[in-house]
């Protein structure tokens, strides 16, 4: 089993194509991998928030993780981290999503907190959870904190840090919280060899990367990884004047992105880059590029073109 924490780097979470009805559009979303693959992403995050996740069977969820391991291994590509979304709302299913990620080539796995009972949900009972899950887990896992997607619940830097130190199946998170100062304590706390806390958005990611998380996990990279990528190398090689205009051009675009949606970061994707579509599944809408306003526009626009250059 693996036991290491995932590779310091930069992850695109994966937006999941739809045809028009609303079957998985497996060659672009296989194309998409491609373009993550080609700009040097450390690793990609199936079945996330961006991936539309709880719109997915166990099949499709299965089959779309071998799909993509199998043509990452077809295209050279066989060091690309698989990061996998398994969270629901028992521990027995969040379970089961978890053995069949690893039966599909995964290499962790990702694991919101269950919000369906959000008042039930207190710190020990969370804490409960992944400890629970992490003890028969056939994958070492990642806590995901996303107060927006899960009724508002929030995981404390204090709970992180109890979990980090109880299980050594509990090898890192993701913050798409935004707070920094959680992940700069959770970081100077248990950060190490055997967890490694990630930002979870564009909008912040050279101040986590001060703050010690090990990279990003956000979905611009889904429109512009090289950017992130060269974000990280400016970074890493001490060039913080060059990374910090980066980060302005990334935290424009990221504020932009927030508000066109998922199926928006599709259109997006599909009208730079010609492949997919910005189609949701039901009851998310479609988008396309036309409908989108100037103002989300300019800052998009913007940080393409630097992709493109690069």
């Amino acid at each position: 089993m693996t036991t290491s924490t995932p590779p310091s780097g930069v992850y695109t979470p994966v937006v999941v194509f739809f045809h028009e009805d609303e079957t998985i559009d497996t060659d672009s979303t296989l194309a998409h991998v491609d373009r993550m693959a080609a700009a040097g992403v450390t690793g990609l995050v199936l079945q996330g928030s961006n991936g539309e996740a709880p719109h997915l069977d166990h099949h499709e969820r299965q089959t779309l993780v071998r799909a993509v391991r199998d043509h990452l291994t077809a295209q050279g590509h066989t060091n690309t981290t698989l990061i996998v979304g398994c969270g629901a709302a028992s521990v027995r299913e969040t379970l089961i999503y978890i053995t069949e990620a690893h039966d599909a080539g995964a290499d962790f796995a990702l694991v919101l907190p269950p919000a369906y009972w959000t008042a039930a949900m207190t710190a020990p009972v969370l804490e409960n959870f992944f400890l629970e899950v992490a003890a028969a887990s056939a994958l070492p896992l990642l806590i995901y904190n996303f107060p927006g997607v899960t009724g508002g619940i929030d995981i404390t830097s204090d709970s992180l840090i109890r979990l980090a130190r109880a299980s050594p199946r509990i090898v890192g998170c993701k913050l798409t919280c935004g707070n920094v100062g959680k992940l700069q304590r959770v970081a100077s706390a248990v950060s190490g060899p055997t967890f490694a806390a990630f930002g979870g958005k564009s909008d912040f990611f050279l101040p986590a990367l001060v703050a010690g998380s090990r990279g990003v996990v956000a979905a611009l990279a889904n429109i512009a990884p090289k950017v992130h990528v060269e974000l990280l190398r400016r970074y890493r090689a001490g060039d913080l004047p060059a990374a910090q205009a980066l980060q302005a051009t990334l935290s424009h675009a990221d504020w932009a992105l927030t508000k066109v949606g998922i199926a928006g970061v599709k259109a997006v994707v599909a009208h730079y880059f010609g492949y997919g579509s910005g189609r949701g599944r039901r009851p998310l809408g479609n988008s396309t590029v036309g409908t989108l306003s100037p103002e989300i526009l300019g800052p998009i626009d913007e940080v393409v073109v630097l992709e493109k250059s690069l």
